[in-house]
């Protein structure tokens, strides 16, 4: 398989990978919080040979090699939906399957939920909808979102080389994550500076809290609306297993298929586990041809 395409999209705001056939059905792929577009590295190449397919996997904004958010914008969840729009937009595509794993899963779910023309059906890989906050809590949220938003903007990390880079990632990460797993994710993330130290390229403002959230209410509205088919990979030692939310999530989307399998939250990314990521993903496709 050769190497993907390096794309931009949106009058150049998103940067994006492709692989696969420019001409053939296309998928858009979307990536979690502080990732990139390389969190598909491993699985497209595999989708794309089973089944002859194009895959186009974005980097939101303030991710990889797409631009920030303007000054004094935030990150929203919301906001990634209009993105979303965009690429797809940009790719020509009325309508198109999503792939998404983690935060990219909670926005893929918006999107399908207010936008079911635009989506064909869903892919998760470990997430379902979005984190939220119970609504005698909004106030507690908005105050450290505020808190947070007065404080001076945080330096963006800095390391000697990218194996430094790659190890604060796996001892810093939100969720488990071994050095051969966050090698493509923080290889894409960096910038080498002149005097060969590294320097993340990731937006130091996606690390405030948000300053509003869906409540668990809203969340589960949105996903009883969702009318595409949904097919949800989760991790054996993932986010969502038998936790409560994830239960009520579940079962608040109408037409969904769960598969778990061994792995963590990266299931999708990590080397011992993704073949069978993309062995389940081909076998339901085939089922629903």
């Amino acid at each position: 398989m050769r190497e993907p395409e390096s794309l931009t999209l949106a009058h150049g705001r998103l940067a994006a990978l492709a692989w696969g056939d420019p001409e053939a059905p296309t998928w858009l792929a979307l990536h979690g919080w502080l990732d990139n577009a390389e969190s598909f590295s491993r699985l497209a190449p595999l989708l794309v040979e089973a089944l002859g397919i194009r895959i186009v996997a974005i980097d939101f904004p303030g991710h990889g090699h797409s631009q920030p958010r303007a000054e004094g914008g935030d990150y929203p969840i919301w906001e990634y939906t209009l993105d979303v729009l965009d690429a797809l937009d940009a790719l020509g595509l009325e309508c198109a399957p999503l792939l998404a794993h983690s935060m990219g899963a909670a926005v893929s779910c918006l999107v399908a939920a207010a936008m079911p023309e635009r989506v064909a059906h869903l892919v998760l890989i470990d997430g379902l909808g979005t984190l939220t906050t119970e609504v005698e809590d909004t106030a507690k949220q908005l105050r450290m979102g505020l808190i947070q938003r007065r404080r001076s903007r945080s330096s963006v990390p800095r390391y000697p080389d990218e194996a430094t880079a790659i190890a604060a990632r796996v001892a810093g990460g939100v969720t488990p994550i071994d050095a051969v797993t966050a090698a493509p994710l923080v290889r894409r993330n960096l910038d080498e500076e002149d005097d060969g130290h590294v320097r993340l390229r990731s937006d130091s403002r996606l690390l405030r809290p948000s300053l509003v959230r869906f409540s668990s209410e809203q969340m589960l509205s949105m996903l009883r609306s969702i009318e595409a088919p949904v097919l949800l990979i989760e991790g054996e030692d993932g986010i969502l297993v038998e936790r409560d939310y994830a239960r009520r999530a579940r079962a608040a989307v109408a037409n969904l298929t769960r598969i778990i399998l061994p792995g963590g939250h990266h299931l999708h990314l990590e080397a011992d586990a993704v073949a069978a990521v993309a062995e389940a993903i081909v076998a339901h496709e085939r089922e629903g041809a």
